[in-house]
């Protein structure tokens, strides 16, 4: 059984594109450029989203969640509206 992406607090960075419709390539150089992101938990080798906390970041910084956005997939649903 299958838990559903809503309501994860923790999830993979490819949970985490999928959930906020996030740009595959800008999300994965956001968390491999910088060291200390708040949103960010180490497993091992493996990088984790804390939702809450990437909820909160994504709060503080807007201009960052629309630099993030998936523009090329949300331009595709605005013209087949």
């Amino acid at each position: 059984m299958r838990v559903a992406l809503e309501t994860k607090a923790i999830l993979n960075p490819g949970e985490a594109i999928r959930l906020y419709d996030l740009s595959g390539r800008r999300f994965y150089r956001l968390i491999q450029s910088q060291k200390k992101l708040p949103f960010v938990a180490l497993y091992n080798k493996r990088k984790l989203i804390i939702r809450s906390e990437f909820d909160k970041y994504l709060e503080l910084y807007p201009e960052e969640k629309e630099r993030l956005r998936n523009v090329k997939r949300n331009s595709i649903k605005e013209k087949g509206s």
